[in-house]
């Protein structure tokens, strides 16, 4: 199976970055997870990325707070579907992030889920993977019957509290 690859630009998006963590975990999807960023390292990024098929990836997951360009970079310098996580930060609450990870341009695209939405990104890389893995496509259905079946236990619950 191909990993998925997990890069925040800083320590301090851990946090944010460990939520992925758990659900590939989860999913047993097996991964890396690294601290490389666009504008301190960026040799270390473009090497990481333009190698990243090479060593068994599948999936980038960049986690990046404030200009955000990690995402983008790592879409530069590989054909891998990238997922962006823009990541809140204390002076405009994420949307800077956003707006850099989702305004790329054309020929560069990258998947961009909702400020601090590791969990998304995570469940985003095991339908990418699901294409070519049948376990991870029933790992998947199971997931979301188990969604399916919590909300309606709540229904339930909700309806036989304030059933007249």
């Amino acid at each position: 199976m191909k990993k998925v690859a997990i890069i925040m630009g800083s320590d301090s998006d851990l946090p944010v970055v460990q939520k992925a963590v758990d659900v590939l975990r989860d999913f047993g999807v097996p991964f890396e997870v690294r601290v490389l960023s666009a504008h301190r390292t960026p040799d270390e990024a473009q090497q990481f990325a333009k190698s990243a098929r090479e060593n068994g990836f599948g999936v980038i997951i960049a986690a990046a707070g404030m200009a955000a360009h990690l995402a983008g970079a790592f879409a530069a310098h590989s054909t891998l579907p990238v997922i962006g996580i823009p990541v809140k930060s204390s002076t405009l609450d994420g949307v800077d992030a956003l707006l850099s990870t989702i305004q790329m341009p054309t020929g560069m695209p990258v998947a961009t889920v909702a400020i601090n939405g590791a969990a998304n990104a995570a469940l985003l890389s095991v339908e990418i993977l699901s294409v070519y893995e049948k376990e991870l496509e029933e790992k998947l259905r199971a997931y979301r019957e188990a969604g399916t079946n919590k909300v309606l236990e709540k229904d339930k619950e909700v309806r036989e509290k304030f059933s007249c």
